[in-house]
């Protein structure tokens, strides 16, 4: 890995958000792995991500030349729908996930204690969060009949349910919003996050809350509004293909971040924090980071010692891509209103609510390329304990933990390939954020030269963020 200098953080204030964060109890930290990437060192990284921007600055150019009649037909929903499950059928795979939950975390309660040995761990941080988030972003939105409340909601309580009390239209997503930052805090400060026992008490108890909210808001109002994953899940399906519907719509990739109204401003908000969230995890290992907080990265204390830097980088992260991002409409904005009637200008938050979410395609390739690593050899673990998941001795998919690998790290070539995928995703995200970016102006603005005038601060927020992304993926790393 090369050592160069890392981006500054662009600080700001957005108090709300500091409500969303969990209480993070202080505990014995849990084993972990950590990937190898020294031989990164070995590559022309600057040279890569050159081309990487560049190609990113190239798409910009193009897609502000072609017609709007092109892109307005290439973000068009499909004609074709494929068919959606039956509800009945939907209702059972979900009670069956909410059967394998319990197994898993009765496993992770009652199995070894080390992670990278217990089913719990592996399958909620790589089996779900690895995996299943990258497959919504690739295939839609299978989360609406996988999640382990909605089948069980309507065997117990009924379909036609309306809740106990009404949730107020004016929170929008705002419940589900916190509960997401309250994860990433989890999931990024929380000094043990993959402790067998610790995951399986936040398991445990945000299952239960979230029926307890479907119980009282009504299970489809707390879905869509309360319950975090849910909501994401909607969000990253939209990048897909296939859109976020229930019936599949097979489409150009991000066609349904061109909505014709949009999206709430708790949901666009939503959109920011994914990427936000993302973004600092990369950030925290690297040397810039841990120089910043003042620890030697060669000796790093444990995720114990960081909790409050990363407590507050966390939030920092959130508040400045809000910031930037917002600048970055505000200036649009005033550039495609030279020169136009009062009639044809549009507020600064119809724009951000509308141009907020065409960043998750940089998260979702973000997120694919960041755990990349992660998912080749922390999935090998997964098989081999999902092989053996009661410690019996079984080896049903031949892979047992002795023969898990790294040796593919080891090699200048088989590294170069990782990395030169994982920087390959990350300037594809970018250059459909683009492409849906713009798209999003054609609809919005009266004219091209509108749309386009609006995007040049905004193509100049997705180029930076370009270099920003592959730097991470070059830079060293130290936690």
């Amino acid at each position: 890995m090369l050592n160069r200098r890392g981006p500054g953080l662009i600080t700001g204030m957005l108090p709300v958000l500091l409500a969303a964060l969990f209480p993070v109890l202080i505990t014995d930290p849990a084993m972990a792995h950590v990937s190898e990437q020294g031989l990164v060192l070995l590559l022309p990284t600057e040279h890569y991500i050159t081309s990487g921007v560049l190609s990113v600055v190239a798409s910009i150019i193009l897609i502000s030349l072609t017609p709007k009649h092109i892109v307005q037909r290439l973000f068009a929903p499909g004609t074709r729908r494929l068919p959606a499950l039956p509800g009945r059928v939907c209702d059972t795979i979900s009670v069956l996930s909410f059967l394998v939950l319990a197994g898993i975390v009765y496993v992770g309660i009652t199995g070894p204690r080390d992670p990278l040995t217990n089913l719990l761990p592996l399958t909620i941080w790589i089996g779900f969060w690895v995996v299943l988030v990258s497959l919504v972003g690739l295939l839609g939105n299978v989360w609406r009949c996988l999640n382990p409340w909605s089948g069980l909601y309507r065997l117990l309580i009924g379909p036609e349910q309306q809740g106990l009390l009404p949730l107020p239209k004016r929170l929008g997503a705002v419940p589900g919003l916190l509960l997401f930052t309250g994860f990433s805090a989890f999931y990024i400060v929380d000094p043990a996050p993959q402790d067998p026992d610790r995951l399986a008490g936040f398991v445990i108890a945000y299952w239960t809350l979230t029926f307890a909210g479907m119980v009282i808001f009504g299970g489809p109002v707390w879905l869509a509004r309360g319950e975090a994953f849910s909501i994401l899940f909607d969000l990253i399906s939209r990048v897909s293909p296939f859109g976020n519907g229930p019936r599949a719509v097979p489409g150009f990739p991000g066609w349904a971040l061109v909505p014709s109204t949009p999206l709430p401003l708790s949901l666009a908000t939503f959109s920011l924090v994914v990427l936000a969230m993302g973004s600092f995890d990369g950030l925290k290992e690297t040397f810039w980071w841990l120089a910043r907080i003042g620890v030697n990265p060669l000796e790093f204390p444990g995720r114990s010692a960081v909790v409050g830097s990363s407590l507050l980088g966390l939030v920092l992260a959130i508040i400045a891509l809000f910031t930037v991002l917002l600048l970055a409409v505000w200036a649009g904005q005033k550039m495609a209103n030279l020169g136009a009637s009062q009639t044809q200008q549009l507020s600064l938050e119809m724009l951000f609510r509308s141009f907020a979410p065409t960043v998750l395609p940089i998260a979702l390739g973000y997120h694919i390329s960041h755990f990349m690593i992660s998912f080749l050899v922390d999935g090998q673990y997964l098989l081999a304990v999902l092989g053996d998941p009661l410690a019996t001795g079984a080896n049903l998919f031949g892979l047992a933990q002795t023969r898990v690998t790294t040796g593919f790290l080891n090699t200048p070539d088989s590294v170069k390939t990782i990395w030169l995928t994982q920087a390959g995703i990350v300037v594809a995200g970018h250059i459909l954020s683009v492409l849906v970016s713009h798209a999003v102006a054609m609809k919005l603005f009266s004219t091209p030269r509108r749309a386009a005038l609006s995007q040049i601060p905004i193509g100049v927020f997705m180029v930076l963020y370009t270099l920003f992304g592959l730097w991470l993926l070059a830079s060293p790393r130290g936690a």
